[in-house]
């Protein structure tokens, strides 16, 4: 008998094959295995049913398929209430606000790593696992292993392509101490060969990486018909103030944006950022695009305590972005300047500006603003 039989591990299951490969090797690896699945708000669909492709109709058929094949208990939660408030709300009014927001980081900060696991701690569970690729790792500071003294850290996963940490960059040590990453030592190719060697229904399924309340992944029309009293024209203009165009609404633009502009000059004009107080559209020349640094707000790091001084790290600006050298200096009230070795073009308030060192994630914050001669000249 392994200590782990005695373990019990709540599985967030989605239908998909990481989260079902996650739950194989927990069960293989001899711990008490509960899939759970969240019921999330989707849009509602002409049918009277609701549109979310985590929680879809067939997606629940397959977890349900996959815990059979697992013989492990699998029950379904209801989450839609705080996932539209947490989450969708969050969406809507970051666009309408100006910013471009990232609800993954949010669906992670209150409904997986909060919601979900306060319902897998109320199972008497010691971990929560999911599909994400990323790894913990525990350092201690004494004998006893994670239940004594000591730090657990964020990890990137072993396959860089699928690495998830930047959304995750979220959790803490209340967090960490109950995650479990079981795909993250994996690379996509080994998930996916691990779940025919299961013989899991779920091992050729095709993944899913747009927002999953979105009917059609086009979030301008989810934007015209959930929050359409918050789309207004208004003037497109260059750094000095001169107005050129006109805009349908700074929700359908985004920074770096060239095509779909409205306008032409002489040179090809790019999106540079907008000014929400004036409902203005300020666009310019690739000259006039990106930054060398940022301020992020929100900051969280993950040991649970803020540098004491400024220090050297790579910095993701977002999910797909390479890390890029970098200077970070914690200021008060959960903030933190980021000084870039280049200039990068596409800083996006809303996105998460993500510190590493190595394969450590220190932790992260809500991209405020990128300093930018525009916004230094009003």
């Amino acid at each position: 008998m392994k200590m782990s039989d005695r373990v019990r591990v709540v599985v967030a299951m989605s239908g998909g094959v990481d989260s079902s490969v996650a739950a194989a090797l927990l069960v293989q690896q001899g711990y008490e295995v509960i899939g759970l699945m969240m019921r999330l708000w989707g849009e509602p669909e002409l049918n009277g049913g609701v549109h979310n492709r985590c929680c879809s109709p067939d997606s629940m058929a397959q977890a349900r398929r996959v815990a059979e094949k697992l013989d492990i208990p699998f029950y379904v939660v209801d989450a839609q209430a705080p996932f539209k408030s947490r989450v969708v709300d969050f969406f809507i009014n970051g666009y309408l606000s100006g910013v471009t927001p990232n609800p993954c980081l949010e669906c992670n900060r209150h409904i997986r790593w909060d919601f979900l696991l306060r319902k897998a701690l109320s199972l008497d569970a010691q971990y929560l696992a999911t599909g994400h690729y990323a790894r913990v790792r525990f350092i201690s500071k004494s004998e006893g292993g994670p239940g004594g003294e000591g730090e657990f850290q964020l990890l990137r996963a072993v396959d860089e392509r699928k690495d998830q940490s930047y959304v995750l960059s979220v959790m803490g040590q209340a967090q960490l101490r109950h995650a479990l990453f079981p795909v993250g030592a994996y690379t996509k190719a080994e998930v996916r060969e691990l779940a025919r060697q299961f013989d899991l229904p779920v091992a050729e399924r095709p993944e899913s990486q747009d927002l999953c309340f979105l009917a059609d992944n086009d979030y301008r029309r989810f934007l015209r018909q959930h929050a359409s009293e918050g789309l207004r024209p208004g003037p497109i203009i260059r750094s000095d103030g001169t107005v050129i165009g006109q805009h349908q609404g700074l929700p359908f633009y985004t920074i770096g944006q060239r095509k779909g502009i409205g306008v032409a000059g002489s040179e090809p004009l790019y999106v540079l950022g907008t000014r929400p107080e004036a409902n203005a559209l300020v666009v310019g020349t690739a000259d006039e695009l990106g930054s060398d640094r940022l301020t992020a707000g929100r900051v969280n790091w993950i040991s649970g305590t803020a540098p004491a001084e400024p220090f050297r790290a790579e910095v993701k600006i977002r999910y797909k972005a390479p890390p890029v050298a970098a200077t970070v200096t914690p200021l008060p009230d959960q903030r933190a300047e980021v000084i870039f070795d280049q200039r990068l073009r596409d800083i996006t308030p809303g996105q998460a500006a993500v510190f590493y060192t190595g394969e450590v994630c220190l932790g992260g914050g809500i991209i405020l603003r990128a300093d930018r001669r525009y916004e230094q000249q009003r």
